[in-house]
């Protein structure tokens, strides 16, 4: 059986365990990516919309739900 679990390391102590846990083929230790935090976020998307007047984004939107009757 196989189960996921997500810690927070709060010591180095913690850590050096766990890496000896994996040494002994108890666990298996993934990286995990960084999250983003909400500046980061900005940045990643900034730059993939251009800006639309109002009308324009609204009549796609208009098309977009006749598209689906």
């Amino acid at each position: 059986m196989i189960q996921t679990v997500t810690i927070d390391i709060i010591n180095d102590k913690a850590m050096k365990l766990l890496l000896d846990l994996e040494l002994l083929q108890l666990i298996r230790l993934h990286k995990e990516k960084e999250l983003p935090n909400s500046s980061n976020r900005v940045l990643q998307f900034k730059g993939t919309m251009t800006r639309q007047p109002i009308l324009d984004v609204d009549n796609q939107l208009n098309d977009l739900r006749k598209g689906w009757e």
